[in-house]
């Protein structure tokens, strides 16, 4: 209907088909605050990107946000294929991932969004009730450090390649080690079975720990910290990033490898603006900027 309203309108006023095939175009174009946008997720950091996605589009009404989540294997596999050209992650590209975007001139715009941290958890049963960072690698080598085994989320998972890069691991013995389906799966290993610890980030641990029906089986686990020759047992929180006393935090990425000014621009933007951060700070992450706090002077109190 809206074409043939538009063909009888060029016999009587040319204006009028001019007015109609613009708004088409309108509704069609990109741009900062308007679009679709496919961003692949590091699936450990979910909850926070949904709680950015969902404020941002009640925000501006024509802009979507299709979010893709997986492992972090995946998320860079597709960055790398072009399935999406926008991606959060804990970590950047290496140098041999650029390469093709090198070779056809596309500059990422890469910004910090948050600092999460990877957390241990442990039955409420067993004795043990901190760890230490350098028994984790050792276990993975397929060396019996400790008494415990450890359960990953995924093989494929950022969690998984902090700890292999960590110790300098080329391929990991499954002696001490196992995977599950998700964060949620790691948690329930630990909840039924003594001996093991699970390994998860902080983010999705507060994501889940209110529906977790098991959570009164679990725990999370001090980290052993050494700053300044002093033994210190560290829990995770926002503090703790803050201080830098806890040693498995890591830093959220927004990497934006759209060629154009589109609406990666505007949600980059948001995540990383004002209001994206009193998000981060609400979810019980560190923001990467603290946001402003607004204080009201006034000359009479009545």
């Amino acid at each position: 209907m809206k074409l043939f309203f538009c063909s009888v309108l060029i016999s009587v006023v040319t204006l009028g088909f001019t007015g109609c095939s613009n708004s088409t175009k309108k509704e069609k174009k990109d741009d900062i605050l308007a679009g679709v946008l496919p961003v692949a997720v590091d699936e450990t950091v979910l909850p926070l990107f949904l709680e950015q996605k969902e404020v941002f589009e009640s925000s501006y009404y024509n802009a979507k946000i299709e979010e893709h989540a997986n492992s972090e294997v995946q998320v860079v596999n597709s960055l790398l294929n072009g399935d999406v050209a926008f991606a959060v992650l804990t970590r950047q590209l290496t140098e041999e991932e650029q390469k093709g975007f090198k070779a056809r001139s596309v500059t990422p715009r890469i910004y910090s969004v948050a600092y999460d941290g990877i957390i241990l958890v442990g039955n409420i049963g067993d004795a043990d009730t901190s760890v230490n960072v350098s028994d984790i690698p050792e276990l993975m080598k397929g060396n019996k450090v400790t008494d415990y085994s450890l359960v990953f989320d995924n093989l494929n998972s950022s969690v998984f390649r902090y700890f292999r890069e960590l110790g300098k691991i080329e391929k990991v013995a499954n002696t001490f080690v196992e995977a599950k389906d998700g964060a949620e799966a790691v948690l329930k290993e630990v909840a039924e079975k003594r001996g093991k610890v699970g390994l998860i980030s902080y983010n999705q641990f507060l994501s889940l720990e209110s529906s977790f029906s098991e959570k009164d089986k679990i725990r999370i686990l001090s980290v052993v910290s050494e700053k300044d020759g002093a033994k210190k047992y560290v829990k995770p929180s926002q503090t703790s990033f803050a201080t830098g006393e806890y040693p498995l935090k890591r830093e959220i990425f927004v990497l934006n490898y759209q060629p154009n000014l589109g609406l990666g621009i505007g949600f980059s933007a948001f995540m990383t603006g004002d209001r994206g951060q009193r998000i981060v700070l609400k979810s019980g992450l560190l923001p990467y900027t603290m946001p402003g706090r607004e204080i009201i002077i006034r000359d009479k109190i009545n």
